[in-house]
């Protein structure tokens, strides 16, 4: 059942994967298009491709992730404090997807009509609120981590001498 659980993580990576590339080509073809157009902007072009590459690397991240943490490690043991780096690292990026994002679509309604801003800003918002998630779950996990660090410690010390009598 392991094989068989890795092996729809790795498909379902590589298919995330693909998908990355896929909405970078289509940016890409998209912008080429735009900017072949008489009557657009290549402003607006830069724009939607740039909003394309940044869902693209937030997409690239969650295969990424999948892939590290359940094809290639599987059911090893993991510590609370890897596990919370790993975390981490997979929301900072969101984060930082997010952020870009409504950044993007702050520079694209400016330049439309003004008056629907309320859209970009929630997307602020969100990001925002997800980043103090992110800050609320470092802190309340390392707490955790300080408490029960030592019957980790306890329990891996017990795991090498099973191993070592077998």
């Amino acid at each position: 059942m392991t094989y068989l659980t890795r092996a729809v993580f790795a498909f379902a990576s590589l298919l995330l994967l693909l998908s990355a590339s896929a909405l970078i080509g289509f940016g890409l073809m998209d912008a080429i298009h735009t900017i072949r157009s008489p009557d657009k902007s290549g402003a607006d072009a830069a724009l939607d491709m740039l909003g394309y590459v940044i869902v693209a690397i937030a997409v690239f991240d969650v295969a990424k992730y999948i892939f590290e943490d359940e094809v290639r490690r599987g059911n090893e043991r993991r510590s609370a404090a890897e596990a919370r780096r790993s975390l981490t690292k997979f929301l900072s990026t969101i984060v930082i997807a997010l952020f870009l994002e409504a950044l993007v679509v702050v520079f694209k309604t400016a330049r439309q009509d003004v008056g629907l801003l309320i859209y970009p800003t929630a997307l602020l918002i969100a990001a925002v609120l997800v980043l103090v998630g992110l800050g609320v779950f470092q802190r309340l996990s390392a707490t955790v981590e300080e408490k029960v660090g030592d019957d980790d410690d306890a329990e891996e010390r017990k795991d090498k001498v099973k191993r070592k009598s077998a």
